[in-house]
């Protein structure tokens, strides 16, 4: 897995068009099933391209169009600032997840990855 920035496409003539890689970035989270998630890694592998801060770069500046829930942290820990709205999704949407422990901040449970994770595969049926 390269950590290499990824290719700036200032697309001429379209200011306002997403960089290539983001918009790679942003399909394939749309294309993850509901109830299971892909790491900022886990992307950046499948895609072939970028390292994982890539992937999460995309994701904070032009993932709130798509499901940004469903690509998360390796150590399955909700996303900072976004705990209360990704737990809902989670909830919703029947992803995995295991209970926190008395001593985990905020008492918010984390995902379920060994059971969560999507690699990508056969599963996504019916997912464009």
């Amino acid at each position: 897995m390269s950590e290499q920035s990824p290719p700036e496409d200032a697309r001429a003539g379209h200011p306002d068009a997403l960089p290539e890689y983001a918009e790679r970035v942003l399909e394939l989270a749309e294309r993850i099933p509901q109830g299971r998630v892909m790491t900022y890694g886990d992307v950046a592998e499948w895609l072939e391209e970028g390292g994982p801060r890539q992937v999460g770069r995309v994701m904070a500046l032009y993932g709130g169009a798509v499901p940004w829930w469903r690509v998360v942290r390796a150590d399955g820990a909700l996303l900072p600032g976004h705990e209360l709205r990704a737990l809902a999704h989670y909830r919703a949407e029947g992803t995995p997840l295991k209970q926190a422990g008395r001593t985990a901040q905020g008492h918010l449970p984390r995902l379920d990855m060994r059971r969560a994770r999507w690699d990508g595969g056969a599963d996504a049926e019916g997912h464009t």
